[in-house]
């Protein structure tokens, strides 16, 4: 679904970009048979490569909820062990399903509030070896999680959700590069708050928590 965003260049010149993302959070099975399911952060980066995606930004995020066509309201478990359980991930599930019958929406629509994202964040290169988790909106504005990096990158729960993003986006009517929008100071601010951002994904997919992740961030 496309989505857009708004930002500026170095210069102040307006830029508007258009990213297509999932319209919810990734699931296995079929569409009458199916779970969302989370991953760690090295699944999740692997996963969006093999298939030419990239994961989201925390402006990302805020941009979806804005413009999903549903909103759903979050719907926290009890916290325990139990978190990472397919129990908890099967039940959850049924909630997200119940509420989107009940809001009317289809298979398909935009959606949003169901799940935390995992996100792309530069505070994956100070404190390596974490995974950043951000989202699950009440409303425009107010995630009940703010941007984190508590967690080791093995680390998932029922309440995280896995968004993915096209590797390409269009910026005044061109094609372009997620990568290459990020990574540039020009263009990064359309699509990220925290300035342009220069990891290498596939270092942090292989598990390496190694200088060479933060070498990389920093050139």
């Amino acid at each position: 679904m496309p989505v857009e965003l708004q930002g500026e260049r170095a210069n102040g010149q307006k830029l508007t970009a258009t990213i297509f993302v999932m319209p919810d959070y990734l699931a296995i099975g079929s569409n009458s048979d199916f779970l969302r399911i989370p991953m760690n952060l090295h699944t999740a980066i692997t996963v969006a490569e093999r298939f030419g995606f990239v994961l989201p930004t925390r402006k990302m995020v805020d941009a979806i909820y804005s413009q999903s066509q549903y909103h759903l309201t979050p719907q926290p478990l009890p916290a325990g062990p139990q978190m990472r359980s397919t129990a908890y991930y099967s039940e959850h599930n049924q909630m997200i399903e119940d509420q989107m019958h009940a809001l009317g929406a289809w298979l398909g629509a935009l959606v949003s509030g169901d799940k935390k994202d995992v996100v792309m964040s530069n505070r994956l290169a100070t404190y390596v070896g974490r995974i950043a988790i951000y989202g699950w909106h009440r409303a425009p504005g107010q995630p009940i999680q703010p941007l984190s990096t508590v967690h080791g990158a093995n680390y998932e729960d029922y309440s995280h959700g896995i968004r993915l993003v096209s590797q390409w986006a269009v910026v005044d009517g061109k094609l372009a590069s997620i990568h290459d929008l990020l990574q540039n100071p020009s263009t990064a601010k359309i699509l990220s708050d925290e300035g342009p951002i220069h990891l290498d994904w596939r270092l942090l997919a292989e598990g390496q928590d190694t200088s060479a992740v933060r070498m990389v961030q920093s050139n």
